[in-house]
């Protein structure tokens, strides 16, 4: 049976240290198709498309023709599996499929994930992710007849991935003030799960077999399930605006016998005041005194239908159609679609661009790529920087239920929440795109050395991205629109991210393997970014500016009808 709210709040810690393990393990682990590769390789996947060549001794070369020396030096194995061009074609297309669906199905699952919870999704993702290893493992002990597994196993593995990912985003609305943080957290165990794969292989060139490495993930992939079947809720996690976890009171004497939690309970019972107070009034002019309670009782008591009624009302005040042609989120998706360019063009021409600076030294690129995939690891440990920026003085601002209290004489008014937010999302993207410059400019002088701090910027920047968006999307939108709109904008980010391919052809074809001037027109692309910090700043100053009006004017501001805009009355 699921937990309720109120239980799962007195387990957040737990699960949110869970979560970022679970991340780390089984969420984005397609990034590492490396050092998968190699192990598939090793195992003979679709090594019967290399075709040996007909002179056996092939390896005396000096009494062959040109022709059998080329066939030769194409014919290469691995494990005791041969290998070849095709090999590589044929399951670089079944990593196509997998890394694919990591950023497609962002979108429909989000929009699943805020109508019927995280439970089910984080459910159906973990059981995907435990019989894609069981495919890949089953595939292994056949592959000259199961091969084709591979590509329904990374399929369901890049699906499962995604819905760790995106269920482990709704956690952090359990902590409050520190939630951009702990989004920040979640998306830097996911970014950082890039070096799962690199783990495994060491494993793997320890002596443990890969079916047996399988299938001990596909356990561990179980106790997900099992870990998810027992904390998780029922009910999607509402924002910290919209409930107060530590509030949970049964009143039967206020006319309701229904269990409300926070802010609800506020409104019941102002609304239940306000009703006493007003019948009380009509009837000392009409009735005695001792009639009210008889005679207005049906007045005084509050249905569940009216308690929802009213939480609905305010919730839906911000359509999901208005917030996609927000000037924020197209903003948004300018500067992520920039930036998710630049950063997969660099990865996808790494290994060429390193070649350029090594002259052809193949170790040395190795060597260099193994020096990235570690570093892979600091996008866990500086992606909560970025939400400590986002979340820095939310605990001293006013909140919504603070603005009606009453003020002394002379005491200084806190800062707006909603405004300080803006105002801490605008620092961070500012920072995050001087590093997205910083790395562009390295990235123009040819220095071998130099890309390790290439290297450190690409991933820190990739960490501080996701986690400034995440975090601005928790701040600025109603929660329950936080997957739908996540999920839109990684779908039109991808997208846009494919022009790296043309980008990388025109590197290797025209420009003949000189990134130069490829990496100059990235560079200008990427101050694309500040239009989302500057607009920022402006909105922020305008917000401030019309609440120190309201603050100065002896006037009182009221909204008629729910309206966007306050009209005042004197």
């Amino acid at each position: 049976m699921a937990p309720t709210l109120a239980t799962a709040f007195s387990r957040r810690w737990w699960m949110a240290v869970t979560a970022v393990i679970e991340n780390l393990l089984f969420s984005a682990v397609l990034l590492g198709w490396g050092s998968l590769l190699i192990m598939l390789k090793s195992e003979g996947f679709y090594s019967y498309l290399c075709k040996a060549p007909e002179n056996s001794s092939n390896l005396n070369l000096t009494n062959t023709s040109t022709s059998a020396l080329s066939n030769s030096e194409e014919y290469l194995e691995m494990n005791g599996w041969p290998i070849c061009k095709d090999q590589d074609e044929m399951l670089n297309l079944a990593f196509t499929v997998g890394s694919f669906l990591l950023s497609a199905i962002t979108l429909p699952m989000g929009i699943v994930m805020d109508k019927y919870g995280p439970r089910k999704l984080r459910l159906l993702g973990s059981a995907c992710f435990a019989f894609s290893c069981l495919l890949i493992a089953y595939g292994a002990s056949d592959p000259n007849n199961l091969s084709i597994l591979i590509f329904f196993a990374l399929a369901l593995n890049g699906f499962g991935g995604m819905c760790m990912t995106f269920t482990s985003l709704t956690l952090p609305n359990m902590f409050g003030d520190l939630r951009s943080t702990f989004i920040a957290l979640m998306i830097g165990s996911y970014a950082s799960s890039a070096v799962t794969f690199p783990g495994i292989k060491v494993i793997y060139d320890l002596g443990a077999t890969f079916i047996t490495i399988l299938l001990v993930w596909a356990g561990c992939a179980c106790l997900v399930f099992f870990n998810c079947f027992v904390n998780w809720p029922l009910e999607p996690f509402p924002g910290p605006e919209d409930m107060d976890y530590t509030v949970k009171i049964k009143f039967s004497w206020l006319g309701f016998d229904h269990k409300i939690t926070g802010k609800q309970f506020y409104r019941q019972v102002t609304t239940v005041g306000r009703r006493l107070s007003v019948g009380n009034s009509i009837k000392q002019q009409h009735q005695p005194p001792k009639d009210l309670a008889s005679q207005e009782a049906n007045k005084l008591c509050l249905s569940t239908v009216d308690l929802e009624v009213k939480c609905k009302a305010k919730e839906e005040t911000q359509s999901f159609m208005k917030s996609i042609f927000s000037q924020i989120f197209l903003l948004s998706l300018i500067t992520m679609c920039v930036t998710q360019l630049r950063l997969i063009f660099y990865m996808g021409a790494m290994n060429t661009i390193l070649e350029s600076l090594t002259e052809g030294d193949l170790s040395t690129v190795s060597v260099y790529t193994s020096i990235f995939g570690v570093l892979q690891l600091l996008c866990l440990i500086t992606s909560p920087v970025i939400g400590y920026v986002m979340d820095w003085k939310l605990k001293d601002c006013e909140d919504e239920n603070d603005k009606s209290a009453k003020r002394e004489p002379g005491q200084p008014r806190r800062p707006d929440k909603t405004i300080q937010k803006i105002v801490n999302a605008t620092r961070a993207f500012i920072f995050t795109n001087l590093l997205l410059v910083g790395f562009g400019i390295t990235c123009l002088i040819p220095s071998l050395p130099l890309q390790i701090l290439s290297f450190i910027l690409h991933t820190i920047v990739r960490g501080f991205i996701h986690s400034a968006v995440g975090g601005l999307y928790a701040a600025v939108y109603p929660s329950s629109q936080f997957g739908s709109l996540t999920g839109m904008q990684s779908l039109i980010s991808a997208l846009f991210a494919l022009l790296q391919q043309p980008l990388f052809m025109a590197m290797v074809g025209p420009l003949e393997g000189d990134p130069l001037w490829v990496n100059v027109g990235l560079l200008v692309l990427s101050m694309l970014g500040f239009c989302l910090p500057l607009y920022l700043l402006c909105h922020s100053r305008h917000l401030q500016r019309l609440r120190d009006e309201q603050d100065e004017d002896p006037k009182i501001y009221v909204k008629i009808n729910n309206g966007s805009k306050p009209e005042a009355f004197v």
